[in-house]
């Protein structure tokens, strides 16, 4: 649904930010590339229906060299326990990423983590939806203090 004014959000307290992804290097080895691609649509389906993981929102981005999945997490620690649990998604799926690709270079995994402090981000959105931030955390009219992009650092702190 498309919200047709001026809206920010804000995530109440601390979150994480967190970027995944993966690299195709050898389009024409998809044996190698293919169970990378395949492992993450489950823990997504995990992480959504058990939201007490943590996970508040996620969106994936896709390239044809690979993916990108944008993640709002409600604490750092939430996603180290979902990173070591033995008995969600993402342990067996990275432990078989090692055994079959491994440092081969055939498939590259990255991520970058991000903790993010009440006040330290802002955003604005205009005849969108709920998208990023707005589907993670909860809208306001962006108006009045929240017009101008200090004003809205300084709400997210209060």
């Amino acid at each position: 649904m498309i919200i047709d004014r001026r809206v920010c959000a804000e995530i109440d307290g601390p979150f994480v930010l967190f970027l995944i992804g993966f690299r195709i290097n050898h389009l024409h080895r998809p044996w190698n590339w293919l169970p990378v691609f395949r492992a993450m649509p489950p823990m997504l389906r995990e992480l959504s229906v058990n939201r007490d993981l943590g996970l508040l929102h996620w969106r994936g981005h896709f390239g044809l060299r690979g993916a990108m999945i944008v993640q709002y997490w409600r604490s750092f620690e939430a996603l180290q326990a979902y990173a070591v649990a033995r008995e969600q998604s993402h342990l067996p799926a990275w432990n078989a990423f090692n055994k079959r690709v491994g440092s081969s270079g055939e498939v590259g995994i990255w991520h970058e983590t991000y903790r993010i402090d009440p006040g330290q981000a802002e955003n604005v959105y205009v005849n969108m939806p709920a998208f990023g931030m707005g589907a993670a955390g909860t809208l306001h009219d962006a108006t009045g203090p929240r017009a101008r992009a200090e004003g809205r650092l300084a709400a997210a702190r209060r």
